[in-house]
């Protein structure tokens, strides 16, 4: 009681598109009686009864939703087992002297006096901890919980206990990361670390070839985990290794870059690159845990971090928040959290989740005709994001870029950039379907546009 779980869950639900549901509201709807009234007519017991009828019909219902579950609807064995097999159950964090300021003049029948509350809430404690897959105290918490993304200062040295598969390990990283990093998560990962495989940096990291040396090399079986330690071409590949090896194994991103930890680990996204195209060959395989110690980022050189401040603006765009200019800690949850309750919602783009390819088009374009070399997807992420902006009629998010990323036209090829454009993935039938923003925080996708203003847009990105 008091923890705040339907102004929450309203949010929750808003964010992830699903219905909200209150079991206190739909209690007091379907009996058309208060919760008081109903203590009043039969007693607690008579109450229980009616709440665990009504949170297993609601748990049992064919179309996901949030649920925000009454304080003792938990003590309910039927109920309590249909959470651990229908739901994925989020404790709200709550001190008790919060909780009792915030019912004590409810009405509600169980918050009549105060020694009686924390004596409720300290017998009921227990019983939460055992029913919670996870605990958190805003929205933002309970989408990253929802999404499996565990964002915490130091949570590298936490890494065995966060990959939660209790069978072997193989880390894949390159062998930058794993000069810097890769001692500390073997020693994080214990005796479950089997091996070690090094990737190449960067984009030359997804190829057909790195791939295929990384299938040669996994000796684990299915009960093993892939744990992808490194930037967004580390994750990219290793977690498509996964997606494939043995037609699927469990693997954890552990993104090191913050464009890893504010966007390329985040969604299942996995992909290798072509010479037509980037991503062009992946599968949607959503990792088992996101581990984001925003800690690391303090090794990572300007230019790395200049790439990921393009998706950190990007983000912040689409929210219509200001979020480049937070603390990095808050900044890479706030980022993080965004994108998780996008893909949540849209799990295998095939909607609003086009929304986070804002600029992409356009990016991915430069870099393909640059061959994967010499334009840094950070950079190309901010031309493209000036495009598709300039195309949008949107002044204020053009003014943002400049001011904020500072990006300038590169020198690639022109024909071999358009020919990477049109085969982007959001083409259909030959026809490119652009994201627009119309204005802060309302993006439009599967715009098409004209050709003409489509490749005088790209040709604006391109230097003489």
């Amino acid at each position: 009681m008091g923890a705040g779980k339907t102004t929450l869950g309203t949010e929750t639900a808003k964010r992830l598109g699903r219905p909200f549901v209150d079991l206190d509201e739909e209690i007091e709807r379907r009996t058309g009686s208060t919760i008081a009234g109903l203590f009043e007519t039969g007693g607690e017991g008579h109450f229980r009864s009616v709440e665990e009828r009504l949170a297993l019909e609601t748990l049992g219902g064919a179309e996901p939703a949030v649920i925000a579950l009454g304080g003792g609807a938990v003590l309910s064995d039927a109920t309590r087992a249909a959470l651990a097999k229908r739901a994925f159950t989020v404790v709200v964090e709550v001190e008790p002297e919060v909780a009792w300021q915030r019912s004590r003049a409810s009405g509600r029948p169980l918050a009549q006096d105060e020694e009686g509350f924390r004596i409720l809430f300290a017998e009921r404690q227990p019983v939460y901890d055992a029913v919670g897959d996870a605990n958190a105290d805003d929205v933002d918490g309970i989408v990253l919980a929802a999404g499996g993304i565990h964002v915490q200062l130091g949570a590298l040295e936490l890494l065995g206990a966060l990959v939660r598969n209790g069978g072997p390990v193989e880390l894949v990283a390159d062998a930058q990361v794993a000069g810097i990093y890769g001692e500390q998560a073997q020693l994080a990962l214990g005796t479950r670390d089997v091996a070690v495989h090094e990737v190449p940096a960067g984009e030359a990291a997804k190829t057909t070839a790195s791939l295929d040396r990384l299938w040669r090399a996994f000796t684990a079986g299915r009960d093993g985990t892939i744990v992808a330690l490194g930037g967004g071409c580390t994750t990219d590949v290793a977690g498509f290794a996964a997606a494939t090896y043995m037609r699927g194994v469990p693997w954890v991103a552990v993104p090191t870059t913050l464009v890893g930890q504010v966007d390329a680990a985040i969604g299942g996204k996995t992909a290798i690159d072509l010479p037509e195209a980037k991503n062009l060959v992946g599968a949607f395989h959503w990792p088992a845990r996101v581990v984001a110690d925003p800690a690391v980022l303090e090794t990572l050189p300007e230019a790395e971090r200049k790439n990921g401040l393009a998706e950190v603006v990007k983000t912040g765009l689409l929210l219509g928040e200001s979020v480049w200019e937070l603390p990095q800690h808050e900044l890479v949850r706030r980022c993080a959290a965004f994108k998780t309750a996008v893909c949540l919602r849209d799990p295998h783009d095939r909607g609003p989740r086009a929304q986070l390819n804002l600029g992409h088009t356009f990016a991915h374009a430069l870099e393909a005709a640059a061959a994967y070399e010499g334009v840094p997807h950070g950079e190309a992420v901010a031309l493209g994001l000036l495009a598709a902006l300039r195309l949008s009629g949107n002044e204020e998010g053009v003014e943002i870029v400049e001011h904020t990323l500072r990006p300038r036209p590169v020198r690639v090829d022109r024909q071999r950039a358009w020919a990477a454009l049109a085969r982007d993935k959001k083409a259909i039938r030959d026809t490119t379907r652009l994201v627009l923003l119309e204005r802060l925080g309302a993006a439009r996708w599967g715009v098409e546009l004209p050709e003409a203003e489509v490749r005088a847009a790209l040709d604006e990105l391109i230097a003489e």
